[in-house]
């Protein structure tokens, strides 16, 4: 019987309930009766796992059996396999959905131009040179990284005042694709949480607390009373006047000096600082100095302090501070009309290196007292403002002539410039199978990309002046092949030395490997690495046959997100198994020397190598015969210090 008839069959023992016996039986040698109402017989496993057990307990015995064919673990991620459940844990490591995404991270700042010994001529030359010479390693990544980091950058943070108005359109667009992706408005919580909080009023009455409002009545009619008392002593200020002179001859200093003897100091201090104003109102204190002498708090102004960058300087206090204002005339400077529109790229990179270093704009203003405020003067004119909404750099550079704008060497990532923090860090992103991923990140990550400069690739030293000559020094020690980078799939790959003969078509136009039979075919595409039938299987019909018979060994299985639209007009995401191979090239334990005349030898027929040949004596300035004997004595000290200690005789006296 198949194991689905199996396990959809139910046994026998499902239609009995439980017997007493059965129950706390274990024994494989059971030798009790076989009572209806006590125990069943015992019998083996049909799917001959060796396990003895009672008749009613063969449903739970299918639930631990190593024999039953179950799915695998990652079936929620798209392996279709079903095997015994004894062979899952062995099955992990070549299951096609245990993938791994390369979280490699690393860092490129913009080109700087303050530099002096920066490389932009040399790579102005090597853009020029590209198309005919090809590109070099790290040139051709800092090009994709540049890419990436454009579709990134965003201009609305850094221009705000180029940016143009935006409609109602747009922003109940942007409010529905909020809501589709499960955000909602604030004005929608505001007033859910308003009506939230007023059906609980109006559910639950209000309790007084009698002990709080009695302390509140008092004190209302303590400050109503004192209110009254002010506002007699400012109707009649001369018939109060003698009166209140004498209460604050008589009365006044008696009570203050009866509350320091009766208080402690601390509290002393506090009775005067809370109740200041009513024993000022009273005449039982006098005020430092009187409201009409105050020439210095009277004409200041309140000022509202939100946040740091909100704080603002009052009028008064700018008249009363001295402040030096430096006016600047650019059309000293000569400058035209094209001289004021920026290179959005430029300008663009520059702003967010800014944020990312500094942690502020570079024309955010910002206030650091009442009397000083950093008011950021950095203005910008460029020829494609204003921009839209959602315009990135890419979108504005996207009909410019390219121009690599990045250095071409690469840091690593540190806690204070990360992914989370900076805009200038790019990740690997690549998938590939569990068993794959060590190969990959010694290869392309530990061997080549963190060894281009200077070491993989050499370049001329010369390179400062503008010579785009370099030479890769290293080729894999199993086969001669030559590591290049691809631009569309964003990875290095190894391109086979072949010979001329085979690298081309035949006169008909049909290519010679579609005229061999399908099994030779299957045969040969074994052999290639994963980067290679990925790329095979987009050639024709035929080979996209050839390498999905491979599938099933080689590839992996990915989850591929998908955006839809559901029926009340809301966006959501669906996601699906796709079967792909990865792009891992085939793995080198070790790498060569290639066989290049070194870099010296560049050197002699290099363009920017300068010579000079001095034909002519030059004499040594004070060169007399005292000076001769003095050098003479010099190079014998030195020569018999080194023949000590190589332990030889002196030649010297």
């Amino acid at each position: 019987m198949g194991f689905l008839n199996y396990f959809s069959h139910r046994s026998r023992g499902s239609r009995v309930r439980q017997h007493l016996h059965c129950d706390s039986c274990y024994s494989r040698r059971c030798r009790a009766r076989v009572e209806p109402s006590a125990s069943c017989a015992l019998l083996p496993c049909r799917l001959l796992c060796g396990a003895v057990f009672h008749l009613c307990k063969e449903e739970e015995h299918l639930l631990l059996c190593p024999n039953v064919r179950v799915p695998c673990l990652n079936a929620q991620y798209g392996c279709p396999v079903q095997l015994p459940r004894s062979s899952r844990a062995a099955h992990l490591q070549v299951c096609p959905a245990s993938v791994v995404c390369c979280s490699m991270e690393w860092l490129r700042w913009p080109v700087d131009d303050t530099n002096p010994n920066n490389f932009n001529a040399m790579q102005d030359n090597m853009m020029k040179e590209r198309e005919t010479h090809g590109e070099a390693l790290d040139v051709a990544m800092a090009l994709v990284d540049q890419s990436d980091l454009y579709a990134r950058l965003k201009m609305k943070p850094l221009y705000p005042e180029l940016m143009e108005q935006e409609e109602e359109e747009d922003i109940k667009e942007e409010s529905r694709e909020e809501v589709a992706v499960g955000a909602l408005p604030i004005s929608s919580m505001s007033e859910s949480h308003a009506a939230e909080e007023t059906a609980q009023s109006v559910a639950q009455p209000p309790v007084i607390n009698m002990e709080k409002y009695n302390l509140f009545e008092m004190m209302f009619s303590m400050e109503r009373g004192a209110c009254a008392v002010a506002q007699e002593n400012l109707e009649n200020p001369k018939q109060n006047q003698k009166p209140a002179d004498e209460g604050r001859s008589q009365k006044g200093p008696g009570v203050l000096e009866r509350l320091g003897q009766e208080l402690t100091p601390q509290e002393y201090n506090m009775y005067v600082v809370h109740h200041g104003r009513m024993l000022l109102a009273f005449g039982q204190i006098e005020a430092c100095t009187s409201r009409e002498k105050d020439f210095v708090y009277g004409s200041l102004e309140p000022i509202p302090v939100q946040t740091l960058h909100s704080f603002k300087v009052t009028s008064s206090s700018l008249a009363n501070s001295h402040r030096i204002k430096i006016l600047v005339d650019t059309s000293d400077l000569g400058a035209g009309e094209d001289d004021w529109f920026g290179d959005e790229a430029e300008e663009t990179l520059l702003g967010y290196a800014e944020m990312a270093v500094m942690g502020h704009k570079i024309s955010e203003t910002k206030g650091a007292d009442g009397l000083y405020v950093d008011f950021g003067t950095q203005t910008h004119s460029f020829r494609t403002a204003p921009f839209k909404r959602r315009t990135t750099l890419a979108d504005v550079m996207a009909d410019r002539p390219l121009k690599l704008l990045l250095q071409l060497q690469a840091e690593t990532v540190n806690s204070r410039n990360n992914r989370a923090s900076c805009a200038f860090t790019f990740l690997c992103g690549h998938t590939f199978h569990r068993r794959e991923f060590a190969t990959h990140f010694r290869n392309v990550h530990s061997d080549i990309q963190m060894c281009l400069s200077e070491w993989f690739e050499q370049q001329c030293p010369l390179a400062y002046l503008g010579c785009t000559y370099r030479q890769r020094r290293f080729h894999p020690s199993t086969q001669k092949a030559t590591v290049t980078y691809n631009q569309q799939l964003r990875c290095f790959n190894l391109r086979p030395d072949v010979l001329p003969s085979l690298d081309g078509k035949a006169g008909d136009g049909e290519d010679r490997l579609s005229s061999l039979p399908y099994e030779v075919l299957c045969h040969m595409a074994s052999f290639l690495d994963s980067q290679s039938l990925s790329q095979l299987a987009l050639v024709s019909r035929l080979m996209r046959q050839v390498c999905s018979s491979l599938l099933q060994d080689r590839g992996m299985v990915t989850l591929r997100w998908e955006r839809t639209s559901s029926s009340h007009g809301g966006a959501k995401w669906k996601s699906k198994p796709v079967w792909e191979f990865s792009h891992l090239f085939s793995a080198v334990d070790s790498w060569n020397m290639a066989d290049i005349p070194p870099i010296s030898a560049h050197l002699k027929v290099c363009p920017y190598y300068q010579k000079t040949e001095q034909k002519e004596r030059v004499a040594l300035p004070f060169l007399t015969e005292k000076h001769e004997y003095f050098w003479y004595l010099c190079v014998v000290k030195s020569c018999n210090v080194l023949f000590e200690i190589l332990k030889i005789k002196r030649p010297f006296p």
